[in-house]
């Protein structure tokens, strides 16, 4: 396959980022509709002089890239069926979100991070589903439904209860159920790790605030604090996969914003443009459950304006370019004791700035 433009510069970027201790390992992948272009590993799986080389088939913790490719899709999904209305009030899913405040909030508000609420609570994370619905849906709001945008994992979790809820049906046993129609392949796209995969897979370390797990290697144990205490499954965080993989669903995402008939719901072309049309809230870059295309976004500042992606905390990213024909993976584990936020946001606009099209 030929490489695409700038992938030397890109190449070194990655490089650079690994010597700068950014992230110790990372595989990444570029293509367009017809395929993949470029794929190549680097680094290794820890900082440790004896840690092994990553290889293309590395897994990685996706972190919130679990909200635009399941929780997005399944919203989709359930839309296309006639089972979800994206205008239905959250009040009629769950009997404590009630008050004049909440009560214009919508299905949809929550995909766009338009609800009201916090990013995340701010005592200790409950331990079962009750409790974390009950927290979220009596916490006070931090403003009014719609007149802001404010990324929010307490919607996404409350999206995947209610996705549950609506199918009678866990999160996971959907997502496992509609993948294989619209992305064949993806084995390692899943939630958790299969036990017996012999993969090689990135591991990170717990944030100082996690204290149930602080001191511990995760190796195929979710991040999130929030998702491992649901059990590793949750419509923000949870979901793990190789760069293939992302790979292939973006492929599929790409086509489908293309125009490609043949791409079947929840990821057709009527839907994936539902998806990703911007938010109408004042200021807002977010789409449903995906982020647009801003000059001061993580793709940089050379894709086009109808350019969409997701990011996620432990260092992936995902970016698709309908105008270009173009998809971009960045898969790290920056949260292995590796760089900041902001270091690792600087890496992703290089990254992806260097394979504009010349």
């Amino acid at each position: 396959m030929a490489e695409p433009a700038g992938t030397d510069a890109a190449r070194a970027v990655v490089a650079r980022a690994i010597g700068r201790r950014t992230f110790p390992a990372a595989v990444a992948e570029v293509g367009g509709s017809g395929g993949v272009l470029w794929r190549e590993p680097f680094g290794t799986l820890t900082f440790d002089e004896s840690a092994p080389p990553v290889d293309e088939d590395t897994i990685f913790d996706l972190a919130s890239l679990t909200k635009p490719i399941v929780t997005t899709t399944l919203a989709l999904e359930q839309l296309s069926d006639g089972v979800l209305d994206l205008r239905e009030p959250v009040a009629t899913f769950f009997a404590e979100w009630r008050g004049v405040d909440r009560e214009s909030a919508t299905v949809q508000d929550l995909l766009e991070h338009s609800g009201g609420l916090a990013a995340r609570l701010i005592d200790r994370p409950p331990e079962v589903r009750r409790e974390f619905e009950h927290d979220i849906c009596t916490m006070r709001l931090e403003y009014e439904p719609r007149t802001r945008s404010v990324y929010s994992d307490l919607g996404f979790m409350l999206l995947g209860f209610l996705l549950t809820d609506r199918r009678q049906e866990p999160l996971g046993s959907q997502f496992e159920r509609v993948l294989p129609r619209v992305v064949p392949g993806c084995e390692a796209l899943t939630f958790g790790v299969a036990d017996g995969r012999r993969a090689p897979i990135a591991p990170t370390l717990p944030l100082d605030e996690d204290v149930r797990r602080r001191g511990r290697t995760l190796t195929g144990e979710v991040h999130d604090p929030y998702a491992a205490a649901l059990g590793g499954v949750a419509g923000h965080a949870g979901l793990f996969g190789t760069a293939a993989d992302v790979g292939a669903f973006a492929r599929a995402t790409l086509r489908a914003a293309r125009g490609d008939a043949s791409v079947p719901p929840p990821l057709s072309p009527d839907l994936v443009a539902r998806a990703t049309a911007p938010s109408v809230v004042p200021g807002s870059s977010r789409a449903l459950g995906w982020d647009t295309m801003r000059p001061t976004s993580s793709c940089g500042g050379r894709m086009s304006p109808r350019a969409f992606g997701h990011v996620g905390f432990t260092g992936v990213s995902t970016w698709i370019d309908p105008a270009r024909d173009r998809y971009f993976v960045l898969l790290t584990n920056r949260a292995c004791g590796g760089g900041s936020l902001d270091d690792m946001r600087e890496v992703r606009r290089a990254f992806h700035d260097a394979l504009a099209d010349r």
